[in-house]
Parts: structure tokens; sequence; C-alpha cells
């Protein structure tokens, strides 16, 4: 379990980088993804900074445990938010939203089983 905890962390902590980045340059992904959803796109780098600070922590619980179990579950918490943002707006484009929240969820899963 220990080698799948690893692979895990290191997947879910690149793909809250990778979104991260996207965020924080102004890619015009988010850009539209926050058009769809109603939302403004001052939130840019607020919610890169999130999903850095996620991905941050996630590698931060090689070294503290417990640090790596609370980003863990941050993103997860973000991810399950941003389905409320596709519901709301009545998008039912989840396919990216599934591969983030499917990696997180299981990340979390893992940490905590590993943690604990």
């Amino acid at each position: 379990m220990h080698a799948a905890h690893i692979t895990l962390t290191i997947v879910a902590a690149f793909l809250a980088a990778s979104a991260s980045v996207t965020y924080l340059i102004g890619h015009d992904y988010p850009k539209a993804q926050l058009r769809m959803k109603r939302l403004p796109l001052s939130w840019m780098p607020r919610l890169g900074a999130v999903l850095a600070a996620g991905a941050a922590g996630l590698l931060a619980g090689f070294a503290v445990p417990l640090v790596g179990v609370l980003a863990a579950a941050g993103l997860f918490l973000y991810f399950a938010a941003a389905l409320v943002a596709h519901l709301r707006v009545g998008s039912r484009d989840l396919i990216g939203w599934a591969v983030f929240f499917t990696t997180m969820t299981a990340d979390l899963i893992i940490t905590v089983l590993h943690t604990w």
C-alpha cells in the first residue's frame, strides 16, 4: 500500500499543480469554465492558489502526514464544490471533473488509510 500511496499522491499533486498553473497564467480554458459557471473571472488567481496549496500540501504530507490528509480533504471538497457549480448551471460536461474528483477521492482514502 505504501507504493500506491506514493504513486497516487504524486499523480494527484501533479493534476492539482497543472490545473493551478492554468488558472494562475490566465489560460483560456479556466476562463471559459468560470464564464460557463457564471463565476467572476477575479476568482481565477484565488482558485489557482487553492489548487497550488493543495498540491504542495499533498507533497508536504510525505513529511507531515496530517498536512497530507488535510490537503487531500481540501482538494476533495474543492472538486465537490466544482460539481455543484457545474450542476447549478445545468452543465453535464463532467468528464474532466470526474478525472480530478476520482483521483482526489482515491488519494484522500489511501492517505487516510496510510496515515492511520
